[in-house]
């Protein structure tokens, strides 16, 4: 049931001080404060050895000692008195119930358990389980593991009893939840089915190959504590937390007899008197506590009374009670009433004969019947049975030779004295016989007291029968109702009633709690023949009366006015007819026989166990008799109840569960009915709840404000008078009090506020800090209707805040070891910590977020104004490493980014106070390090262009120049030392083909690199951030305006240097030349454009420059290709018609023909210019990147060439063509337009004016030729055939 495992020794320790609060004088400080005295069981020997030389120390140990041992003895004997109230309490409750709506308590961590689920964990995250899981929940589990698991907080909170199993499932889930949610949509997988499935394996994760939730058989007892305990658990319970041995309990078991509900509420009612006397000799003698008014004194009596008459009517609702209601209610009016009021027995209720009518059940066994002769032995013979006045009731048929039958019969009868008849029949044989023969009867008068076993009674039988020893076995049992006390016979002789001495018989019958009655039964009477209601009378033994004969042990019950003596024949019976009475008259004398000290029991046979002298002789043998009688009325109460509640919830905290200060639904109750019993009020044990909840937070147990909450705003309302319990008088004492627990509860919640990270960690227990602020809010009003202003209650959690942020700073920095680094390390090392503590830093301001912002709802700024606090503590050390750092070193950038980043998405911290503080920091930095990338980036182009082979480039890693530069930190990475950008997005699709130059390709990149480095930055003032891209996108623009003009140059330069034969072939560093252009073109689109305004007019004049230059050196290009066509043509201008060079070339090839083969003129001349063409234009195709580019160089040398043959064909109008030029002419005019329309120029321009006209006049010239010389032109022609060579 409970946690067994403290001895009794240290039971005995733990107890030690709060007993000492209860033994010392009301002012003498906090006991608790004090150590317990050292325990060695060494002590006496040690004595004993220096016993032969005593000097003071010894004397003084001695002292000291038989003091321990004599203060140990006086608690022992306080805890073995309270037990004793305690078990009354649970024996007979009359005011309280054990609560069923209190909030279940879950089983706590504790370290050993934490170890082993770290464990746990860490063998998933190694693999070495057989949970399968995606990357998504280990990482989860990861963050999990490293974040919760491996908190210092947590392994405190665990330490202080304060986690549960589910107060870390609570805390993982949250975290998946977040994590789930940013997770993209899966089609057929809802993200509640991920939750689910991930809970069930973190479940799998905790429970191990065991079931981890399955504690020790100890744990499974400690668990029945928060359910509905018997009476028995409870006093289990009460004995572990009072240090009560199982002897001792029992003893005190018998000697109260707890199990005898009559003797429990006899004292009861005994208590409740006691507390009437006490109040009205309080009202004779003026002796009141000091209250904080003179008026509350009276206020005061009637309180008390009122709180007695309430218990009166508790215990008198209890269902014992055979009176109706409006009885209760009149007899419970008479009680309040002739407590205090002098009101005469005029007043009294009487009771009637009618309300002590009793109702007894009679159980009738017939067992056989022996000595039955004078019938047959094959007659049928049966009984019958009936209690006079009622139902008659038939055994079964038997032989006469075996009359045995078994059978029981129940009847119920009002008779206290019934009369019972059994008659013995045979069946009749006879054929006019109307009822069958009696063969014998017998008549029993049976009472509560008979013996209930089967006996042998001798028959009555009819006259003449043969059957003289017929007798009957059978058993009457007669049970005892509830509300019938006692009975028996006695002599009495009262004034009233009883006026004879005579015998008669007795039953003590209750009516109601307060409700007794002494009556006298004849035989087949329902009603009493006479009563007397023992309300007043107080009894005891007395002596013999000599004049009265019959009876020997005699005792009175006496009554201003009135004397009835009794008397019994037998010591034992009149012991029990004390007892009894004396439990039913209520008084406060416990009456003792005079022959007790000498023989209890002068007939030397066995005890009832009801005999309370017995228990009572017991008692006093083992020393339990002064608790026992002890007058609860004389002891302090306050105090006790004080050292009763400290103990248990020092028991509660030290349970398995993790109550937070809540008691267990048992303990709830037993302090209910001790507080109400024995009028302990209720701002008292609140005060004293506080202070004990106080004292166990401030050593570091967690405690549940809301349960603070609770208690003081009871004891706010009773000393401001509202009264929350119905009690309105406040005494100074409760006033003082509540006044300093006010304060230390206001120190407590400023110092946990101040603390939230580590007293509330990860938001545990949930919603604890915002009840705490709330809290705080109560405990600032002045009083309990004026509500304090806001501003106020702002005021002090910004005081508490400003104190986190410092309390927070100085154990991050000493978590981090900064303090140690930062001294004597190199700047680089300084930088890296400070990066390190940054992260630090951030993940504390996440967690304040993520857990306890809900708490500072109300006020969010003051989280903001904390988290600022927090960074400016934050900003010494950053600013220290920062100064430490080598001009123009850039190496911090990344703890800019870091701090940055996570700042800007902070609506309160964005642009805050360190957020200016850091942009002001790293303002010159980043200008300072733009400048010298400006400069670096120019000196590259300068040099690069001055130095380059215009060899195209495929790979950027191989083409940085050797200029130095300044090193660009590589934020992603976190690794400022190394250059090492990123690829920029646009170079991907260039690394399989043919680039620019090295040192265009190198320029685009470093702008790129730089701008997207200063985007990174993002930075979060808005001016100058639109400030760095305007420069940047200016910069580039300077910077591609430069590069696109050297290109220009660099082209023209190089184009002059080629030859213009057709062996020319277009090098390819001016397609090179050609491809930086068509990059710069891509670039600015990049990294030249701002959106509107001025910006995008310096964007426009790059784009014209580069439009205009990508013009310009096509027309030279075309210029250059044009001239190897006007050098063709100028060698076919030597057989123009009427040469002497045309002259000689037609006679020796005619006269040379007559011999040999000639090879005809021209062809070759066409094929080389032909191939010249094919070739230049595959060139340009392949190493040129710009489809439109290329498109419009064709164009353009299309049509140049072919207006330069229509000039040369125009220039020879009159001219007759001759037919090696002819035939030249057409094929390079056939294949020209061929090769162009087959590179995609469009038929517009192919079929333009100028060739229209080429076309025509050799159209002409073939024609003329044909007639003149068929045979010349060996099948060239302007037709189009497919047949021709290609």
């Amino acid at each position: 049931m409970l946690d067994p495992s403290s001895s009794e020794e240290e039971s005995d320790e733990l107890l030690e001080e709060e007993r000492r609060d209860v033994l010392v004088a009301a002012g003498g400080g906090s006991p608790r404060s004090l150590p317990p005295p050292p325990r060695d069981p060494r002590g006496r020997e040690a004595g004993a050895a220096r016993a032969a030389s005593p000097s003071p120390s010894v004397l003084s140990e001695g002292r000291e000692e038989q003091e321990r041992l004599q203060r140990e003895e006086r608690e022992k004997r306080l805890r073995l008195q309270l037990y004793v109230f305690i078990a009354r309490c649970i024996a007979h409750p009359f005011n309280a119930k054990q609560p069923t709506d209190m909030a279940r308590r879950q089983q706590k961590l504790n370290k050993q358990q934490l170890q082993t689920l770290k464990e746990r964990f860490q063998a998933f995250l190694n693999g070495e389980t057989q949970i399968v899981a995606d990357e998504a929940f280990c990482n989860a589990v990861r963050s999990y593991y490293e974040v919760f698991l491996k908190s210092d907080r947590v392994a405190r909170m665990v330490h202080s009893g304060g986690c549960s199993a589910n107060d870390f499932r609570d805390v993982f889930k949250k975290n998946i939840e977040k994590r789930v949610r940013s997770l993209p949509e899966i089609d057929g997988l809802s993200k509640e089915t991920v939750l689910s499935s991930w809970l069930a394996k973190y479940d799998a994760i905790y429970r191990g190959e065991e079931d981890f939730c399955k504690q020790p058989n100890r744990m499974a007892l400690s668990a029945v504590s928060e359910l509905i305990l018997s009476k028995e658990q409870l006093y289990e319970m009460f004995q572990q937390i009072l240090g009560i041995k199982k002897l001792e309990h029992q003893l005190i078991y018998n000697a109260c007899q707890l199990d005898n509900g009559d003797e429990q509420a006899a004292q009861i009612r005994r208590e409740l008197d006691g507390r009437l006397q006490l109040a009205e000799q309080m009202a004779r003698e003026r002796k009141f506590p000091k209250f904080v008014t003179r008026e509350m004194e009276n206020m005061y009596i009637e309180e008390l009374r009122s709180s007695v008459n309430l218990l009166m009517a508790n215990l008198e609702s209890l269902p014992v009670s055979k009176g109706g209601p409006e009885f209760k209610l009149q007899k419970l009016k008479r009680s309040q009433n002739s407590a205090f009021l002098d009101i005469g027995d005029e007043n009294e209720v009487q009771l009637s004969k009618s309300d002590v009518v009793l109702s007894f059940t009679l159980e009738i066994v017939i067992m056989e019947v022996q000595g039955l002769k004078s019938v047959a032995p094959n007659r049928i013979v049966y009984c019958t049975m009936e209690v006079e006045g009622g139902e008659k009731l038939q055994t079964d048929q038997a032989e006469a030779s075996r009359p045995q039958w078994g059978t029981q019969g129940d009847f119920t009868t009002t008779h206290p004295r019934p009369v019972v008849k059994v008659k013995l029949f045979t069946e009749s044989t006879g054929v006019l016989a109307l009822e069958d023969k009696e063969l014998g009867r017998v008549v029993l008068y049976p009472t509560s007291n008979s013996p209930k076993s089967p006996d042998l009674h001798k028959m009555i039988v009819p006259k003449n029968s043969q059957d003289s020893d017929l007798k009957i076995k059978l058993a009457v049992r007669m049970d005892k109702p509830p509300h019938m006390k006692h009975c028996g016979y006695l002599y009495a002789l009262g004034q009233k009633v009883w006026k004879r001495w005579k015998k008669r018989y007795f039953v003590l019958v209750q009516v109601s709690q307060y409700t007794f009655a002494m009556c006298s039964y004849r035989e087949k009477k329902s009603e009493p023949q006479e009563l007397m209601q023992l309300e007043g009378y107080t009894v005891d033994y007395t002596a013999p009366h000599t004049g009265l004969q019959g009876g020997r042990m005699f005792f009175n019950a006496v009554k201003e006015g009135d004397t009835v003596i009794f008397a019994s024949d037998d010591e034992q019976d009149r012991i029990l007819w004390v007892q009894a009475m004396y439990r039913a008259t209520g008084q406060s004398y416990k009456p003792v026989p005079a022959s007790q000290a000498q023989k209890i029991n002068p007939k030397g046979g066995n005890v009832d166990t009801e005999v309370s002298p017995l228990y009572t002789d017991r008692g006093q043998k083992h020393g339990m008799e002064e608790f026992i009688s002890a007058n609860p009325c004389k002891f302090d109460h306050a105090s006790l109840f004080r050292l009763l509640q400290r103990q248990t919830l020092d028991h509660r905290l030290n349970d398995s569960y993790s109550c937070l200060g809540w008691f267990s639904p048992g303990q709830v109750f037993v302090l209910d009915e001790y507080c109400a019993r024995y009028g302990v009020r209720g701002c008292h044990r609140h005060l004293c709840y506080l202070n004990e909840l106080i004292e166990h937070s401030e050593n570091g147990s967690v405690i549940d404000p809301t349960l603070l909450h609770y208690s003081f705003a009871f004891c706010a309302s009773h000393v401001h008078g509202n009264r929350p319990d119905g009690i309105g008088t406040v005494s100074v004492e409760e006033k003082e009090r509540f006044e300093e627990i006010k304060d230390r509860l206001s120190s407590l919640l400023e110092n946990q506020i101040s603390h939230f990270r580590y007293c509330f960690p990860f938001g545990r227990p949930e919603g604890a800090l915002k009840a705490t602020l709330s809290l705080l809010e109560r405990v600032l009003m002045k009083d309990i209707a004026t509500p304090i202003p806001a501003e106020e209650v702002k005021k002090v959690v910004r005081k508490c805040l400003e104190k986190a942020a410092l309390i927070n700073y100085t154990r991050l920095t000493e978590y981090a070891k900064i303090e140690e680094t930062m001294n004597q390390a190199t700047p680089a090392r300084k930088l890296e910590e400070v990066l390190h503590l940054a992260e630090l830093c951030i993940e504390v301001l996440q967690q304040n977020e993520e857990h306890h912002s809900e708490a500072f709802a109300w006020w969010p700024e003051l989280l903001a104004e904390h988290a600022e606090k927090f960074l400016s503590l934050y900003s010494v050390d950053m600013d220290s490493a920062l100064e430490a750092q080598p001009q123009d070193s850039w190496d911090s950038f990344p703890l800019f980014q870091l701090l940055n980043n996570a700042l800007r998405n902070d609506t309160f911290l964005c642009n805050g106070n360190f957020h200016k503080h850091l942009q002001e920091i790293f303002v010159p930095m980043v200008i300072r390090y733009i400048d010298l990338m400006e400069s670096s980036i120019a000196q590259s182009i300068h040099r690069g262009l001055e130095q380059e082979s215009w060899q195209p480039v495929k790979s950027i890693t191989n083409s940085l120049p050797n200029v130095a530069l300044p090193k660009v930190p590589s934020l992603p990475l976190n690794l400022p030392q190394i250059p090492s950008f990123t690829t920029p997005t646009w170079m991907t699709s260039l690394y399989d083909s043919t680039n620019g130059s090295a040192t265009s390709e190198d320029l685009f990149w470093k702008l790129d690199a730089l701008q997207m480095f200063v985007f990174d930055l993002h930075w979060p003032e808005p001016e100058f951030a639109r400030h760095l891209e305007q420069r940047l996108k200016l910069m580039a623009t300077d910077m591609i305006e430069a590069c696109v003009k050297r290109t220009r140059i660099a082209f023209e330069l190089k184009l002059q240097k080629t030859n213009k034969s057709t062996d020319l072939r277009i090098p390819f560093s001016l397609c090179t030349m050609f491809n930086v252009l068509v990059d710069a073109k891509k670039q600015t689109a990049k990294l030249c454009i701002l959106d509107g305004g001025q910006e995008q007019q310096y964007h426009s004049k790059i784009d014209d420059l580069i439009e205009e230059t990508v013009k310009e050196i096509i027309s030279l290009l075309v210029s250059k290709v044009v001239s190897v066509l006007e050098g063709v043509l100028s060698k076919l201008s030597r057989y123009d018609e009427g040469t002497f060079f045309s002259s000689l070339v037609s006679f020796t090839v005619k006269a040379a023909a007559k011999y040999v083969d000639v090879p005809k003129p021209g062809m070759d001349l066409a094929d080389t210019y032909i191939m010249f063409v094919r070739q230049n234009q595959d060139i340009l195709r392949e190493k040129v990147n710009e489809e439109m580019y290329i498109e419009k160089l064709f164009d353009q040398w299309y049509s140049s060439s072919m207006k330069v043959i229509c000039l040369w064909l125009a220039d020879r109008l009159d001219l007759q063509l001759h037919i090696y030029q002819l035939k030249t002419l057409i094929k390079i005019v056939k294949k020209t337009y061929r090769d162009f329309r087959l590179q995609g120029v469009l038929e517009g321009t192919l079929n333009s004016k100028t060739y229209d006209t080429v076309h025509s006049r050799l159209t002409v010239e073939e024609a003329t030729v044909s007639v003149t010389d068929a045979g010349g032109l060996q099948g060239i022609t302007m037709k189009d055939s497919d047949e021709e060579e290609g």
